[in-house]
């Protein structure tokens, strides 16, 4: 893989999980695996389908991904 491609990709998934701990895991008290599950499975749907991103135009990544393929 291209080392920087590898050091994007890393830059994106280290953004998606600083955003979700601090939005959704700070000072909340997971008790059990399903129950992070459902947070995980939760955000991710908020994330893709509802937040908007600035590196989209600021639209979600869903509607970015709709406009690219028509």
């Amino acid at each position: 893989m291209n080392r920087a491609k590898e050091m994007n990709d890393n830059a994106f998934i280290e953004s998606f999980f600083h955003q979700f701990k601090t939005e959704r895991l700070k000072g909340h008290a997971v008790h059990s695996e399903e129950e992070l599950r459902a947070i995980i499975s939760k955000y991710m749907c908020y994330y893709n389908y509802e937040l908007s991103h600035s590196s989209t135009g600021y639209i979600s990544p869903d509607e970015f991904e709709c406009r690219i393929l028509n």
